[in-house]
């Protein structure tokens, strides 16, 4: 999947129910680690909380890692709902972390279920998306005689140039969009008669 929806900053919406309140924290993380950080920083700025329910959705289509904990909540009543609002949002590398500090009144298994899901649902609803374009790293050598052709083909292609080094020849790093690439090696061979084609140095998550 070269790219797809994703978390454009992480937000923060609180809701109370019968008196207690319930803040989710939603945001991006690109991995486990980085989702398991997440979650650990919330904790952290609220250590005093009742509860710390969290879901996270790392990847996004038939390539996900999932992971959830109702924090001591009544099994199921928590974590689940929330994973599932998640599971249901056109949206991958995602983390969410809905915390409770208790009202001194239970709320059920209904109750805290509806909670908990309404808090997730809000705040994926609350959340700006951006894009996630997996790009590669190129570099690509010709003759100076190329050198403005070549720059023109990078923006025609959407491919940001990141370095240039100036020798007998000039070499132009940049990163292009993944499926940028082959459209944009063809017009390069095509310019230098086949002699020069860009050569993939790294593929990285936008």
């Amino acid at each position: 999947m070269s790219q797809y929806p994703i978390p454009a900053e992480t937000i923060r919406l609180e809701n109370i129910v019968v008196n207690s309140r319930f803040i989710a924290t939603i945001g991006r993380a690109d991995t486990v680690n980085e989702a398991k950080a997440f979650i650990q920083s919330v904790r952290n700025e609220m250590p005093d909380a009742s509860h710390h329910v969290y879901a996270f959705k790392v990847g996004y289509g038939g390539s996900v890692t999932e992971g959830m904990t109702d924090d001591g909540e009544p099994s199921g009543t928590s974590g689940p709902p929330i994973l599932a609002v998640l599971r249901g949002a056109d949206i991958g590398d995602v983390v969410i972390v809905v915390t409770r500090y208790f009202g001194g009144t239970k709320l059920g298994t209904g109750g805290l279920v509806r909670a908990y899901g309404g808090a997730a649902k809000d705040a994926v609803a609350a959340l700006p998306i951006e894009m996630k374009i997996e790009k590669h790293y190129i570099g690509i050598t010709v003759h100076y005689s190329f050198y403005e052709r070549l720059k023109i083909m990078l923006d025609d292609h959407r491919a940001t140039i990141e370095s240039e080094e100036f020798d007998a020849e000039v070499t132009v790093y940049a990163h292009i969009p993944v499926d940028q690439f082959d459209s944009l090696s063809n017009a390069i061979q095509n310019l230098t008669a086949g002699q020069v084609e860009p050569i993939i140095l790294a593929t990285l998550d936008g």
